[in-house]
């Protein structure tokens, strides 16, 4: 019998077919084991949008204050990474409960020390927090409805771990950014990485405690791994070059290599394929004369650093050959675009458009020749057409209308910028 709004019906008729998810005890209770497995059921719901929920909590801290603002690539990479870390903390509090959930991921511990050393205020950070903690008890309270849980204890007890998580997650983030921001107030190397960084925001400074000559010509680079500093200053006395080095910490090296005479391209790339070591990754902006120059070639290898820490194995990224990528990365309304537009419709094949993403790199790693991908796929140049055909269809354009963005959208993809399914919500 249907109640005023409907939920007392379609609650008998779930409990009449003995749904584990909404049973009662003999007097009316739901069990411990019930509650459980209701919590369950709402937290595979979250986990089928998370991708949707992650692009939602990402806009709302976006609005909160771009951080594009802060011109730190490391900082914006490391924010994403934030994000998810963040969105698997609370969406597993939703099945294990506060008691069971596991400590404050490591990854907002280093994102909060980065807000600091980058200047972000904590006022900020926090804000970003609460609104991703608000949407994401939307989404909760959303799923929860769907499933007929709109009070009781499943909807109490999925609330009070969010709420519990969520004041453990801002004092854990408070404690770490405060003690960066104190650590740093004495430090000598601290000192002199404000010096640099003012200098690259164009003050005019007394230069002669760097000892370095910016005068001459310049090879910006960042690295980060076990045995960056070393890597870097073997790398300077193999091209006759004074480096100076700066410490961002979580093991990022800021490097110049300076002297007189630019840098031999053949060379130093020669060494860097032959020597660098592989679990640290490289990003080299081009050569760059004077003041200006030194400056031009940090911001290049900046721009480049977010493809070199995506690739894997880690490796060596110079500007000028990812200049288009590392633009892309820091647009993610251009990144998500390319991927509804060429990437989402090849999904509707019955292998998730695997094959068609495969002849796709195959084609565009031949040079566009269609011979040659299908020699390198081991299928004839006749299959390969008729593949293309078969995305032509789905992508609703001619491929020859469209080669540069699918390309583009293909190399987002393999440095997991953009996933290979939608996840959009499910049934």
């Amino acid at each position: 019998m249907l109640g005023k709004d409907g939920r007392e019906g379609r609650a008998a008729g779930e409990i009449k077919r003995g749904s584990p998810v909404h049973s009662l005890d003999r007097n009316g209770q739901r069990s411990p084991d019930s509650v459980a497995q209701a919590c369950a059921g709402v937290h595979a719901r979250l986990l089928a949008r998370r991708t949707e929920i992650e692009r939602a909590v990402l806009t709302r801290i976006y609005a909160v204050s771009d951080p594009t603002d802060v011109a730190e690539p490391e900082y914006v990479e490391g924010l994403r990474a934030a994000v998810s870390a963040a969105l698997s903390y609370g969406l597993n509090a939703v099945t294990l409960g506060e008691k069971r959930s596991p400590p404050v991921p490591t990854a907002l511990l280093a994102q909060a020390r980065m807000a600091a050393r980058s200047g972000v205020s904590l006022d900020t950070v926090l804000r970003r927090y609460f609104a991703g903690h608000t949407l994401l008890g939307d989404f909760v309270l959303q799923e929860a409805e769907d499933e007929g849980f709109v009070d009781g204890p499943v909807l109490q007890r999925m609330l009070r771990a969010q709420a519990t998580l969520f004041d453990r997650l801002v004092l854990a983030v408070t404690d770490e950014y405060t003690r960066e921001t104190e650590s740093r107030l004495d430090s000598t190397a601290q000192r002199r990485a404000e010096r640099v960084q003012r200098l690259l925001a164009g003050e005019l400074l007394d230069t002669s405690e760097l000892a370095y000559d910016f005068d001459a010509s310049h090879l910006g680079a960042i690295a980060k791994g076990p045995g960056a500093v070393g890597a870097i200053r073997d790398l300077a006395c193999s091209v006759d070059r004074r480096p100076l080095l700066i410490h961002r910490g979580e093991g990022i090296v800021w490097a110049w290599l300076g002297g007189r005479g630019r840098v031999d391209s053949a060379e130093l790339e020669r060494l860097i394929s032959s020597s660098w070591p592989a679990q640290v990754a490289l990003a080299i902006g081009e050569p760059g004369q004077g003041l200006p120059g030194w400056r031009l070639t940090h911001q290049q290898a900046k721009a480049a650093f977010p493809v070199a820490l995506r690739r894997s194995p880690r490796s060596v990224s110079r500007y000028a050959d990812v200049a288009l990528l590392a633009s892309m990365l820091q647009d993610d309304l251009l990144a998500t675009s390319l991927r509804e537009l060429y990437l989402a419709p090849l999904e509707g094949e019955r292998d998730g458009g695997e094959v068609a993403r495969e002849t796709l790199r195959a084609y565009f790693a031949a040079g566009r020749n269609v011979s040659s991908a299908a020699a390198a796929l081991g299928v004839s140049r006749r299959t390969v057409t008729n593949r293309f055909r078969a995305i032509e269809s789905r992508l609703g354009c001619p491929l020859d209308a469209a080669t540069t963005e699918i390309e583009a959208a293909l190399r987002l993809q393999d440095l997991d910028v953009i996933p290979t399914t939608s996840g959009s919500r499910g049934g």
